[in-house]
């Protein structure tokens, strides 16, 4: 069988799959489930185009991989076939833990479960499947191995990961502000000391990619219609494990189900091999199906949440920098159990308050360096000459009010 396929990929045009390991790891069913999870998760609410799932981002941050070794091993920097293909996998499974809806998922199905944790579980499995080919790669995406640039192209403040979702989401999207100079910053990639580094005539080009990945956060990942999205699957979620837990029957595929009953610890999902059977079949299919099922459900708080994210009657967001008043919270409460005739208790499916967050740039955390002209190094955030840079390093926190529109 002929494995050296080509991918038609809509952003950066023809793929090459490297090698028959790839191909292999491509087609096994922890992968192609990638398929079926949408990239971005509620944001086609807002922005009809953002459909792409993280099938296509894997691939297209594997082929940054590629290009990225190219201008390496072109600038004298030893890069073996072995490092290049263990980089390439590490590059491509970084996401395979990523559930459906993932962030939803993360703050109900399966609680407090990092997908960089269960993508390291899917991995090691692949591990034994493939005989070992993986080792290496698993080092690289653990960040344990000598030549560190490798492992920061997996994972850093400039990492292929972000460079592809940057890219890419601005693509779907039609957001403008996201698109970034991905070939012009590769072609600055060097290495010092073991260490990636970016050559100093690509400042600007790193500039643009920190501002774009700030406006994008604002503008699409945190847009607070997205966020209405988000927050009413989270309390579909929250709603539907109540009822289960409490034995109410319940629409749901087996693999959902099994999330739905069990109140599965961290400690109890990494040490049975039967919870990660179940969420390797979850995907945003499982999701969707029953929350179109459950608009018919006689219970009438799971009924109204599906309803409402059925018609996209979503809540209104309001986001702010102080947190909302207590009295009109209360007010707020008071109003929406009048008008929906809910308990004290379940009225905060409908009024709650949460925070979000956004950092841009984290100096602290894997530094983009600078390589000058004589040879040294120094931060981005000190190098550059934007008085505006050095802030994209703070964490802003906003408050958010959630309640349904009908008030």
């Amino acid at each position: 069988m002929n494995k050296k396929k080509i991918i038609n990929d809509p952003v950066y045009g023809f793929i090459n799959i490297p090698s028959e390991v790839v191909f292999d790891l491509i087609t096994h069913p922890y992968f192609q489930r990638l398929r079926y999870i949408k990239q971005l998760g509620m944001t086609h609410l807002v922005y009809p185009g953002a459909l792409h799932t993280r099938f296509h981002h894997a691939l297209g941050a594997m082929h940054l991989m590629s290009l990225a070794i190219e201008v390496l091993r072109g600038k004298g920097h030893e890069i073996t076939a072995e490092e290049e293909e263990a980089a390439t996998i590490a590059i491509l499974l970084h996401d395979i833990g990523h559930g459906p809806f993932s962030h939803a998922l993360e703050h109900t199905l399966v609680n407090g479960i990092k997908h960089e944790d269960i993508s390291m579980m899917m991995m090691e499995k692949l591990n034994v499947e493939f005989g070992g080919r993986l080792t290496l790669a698993i080092n690289i995406f653990k960040g344990d191995y000598a030549k560190s640039f490798l492992p920061q192209l997996v994972s850093s403040q400039l990492d292929l990961d972000r460079m592809d979702y940057l890219n890419r989401d601005s693509f779907f999207t039609g957001v403008s502000e996201g698109v970034i100079s991905f070939d012009r910053i590769i072609k600055m990639f060097n290495v010092l000391d073991n260490q990636l580094v970016i050559e100093e005539k690509g400042i600007y080009s790193i500039e643009k990619f920190l501002i774009a990945r700030r406006l994008m956060y604002w503008q699409v990942y945190l847009h607070k219609t997205v966020i209405a999205g988000e927050m009413l699957l989270v309390k579909i979620l929250e709603r539907a494990k109540h009822l289960a837990v409490q034995g109410e029957k319940l629409f749901a595929t087996p693999a959902l189900q099994h999330f739905l009953k069990n109140d599965i610890t961290e400690a109890e999902f990494f040490s049975s091999e039967r919870h990660l059977l179940q969420f390797s079949k979850l995907d945003d299919q499982d999701i969707f199906a029953s929350v179109k099922v459950w608009v018919d459900h006689p219970d009438r708080i799971l009924s109204q949440l599906c309803t409402m994210l059925t018609q996209r009657n979503l809540y209104k967001v309001e986001i702010s920098n102080d947190a909302p008043d207590e009295g009109r919270v209360r007010e707020l409460r008071e109003r929406v159990a009048a008008f929906l005739k809910v308990n004290e208790t379940d009225v905060c499916y409908f009024v709650f308050t949460d925070m979000i967050r956004n950092r841009a740039y984290n100096a602290g955390s894997g530094n983009i360096n600078i390589l000058l002209k004589n040879n040294t190094v120094i931060d981005i955030a000190k190098a550059s000459d934007l008085s505006n840079l050095e802030s994209l390093d703070k964490t802003v926190k906003k408050h958010i009010l959630c309640y349904p529109r009908i008030i």
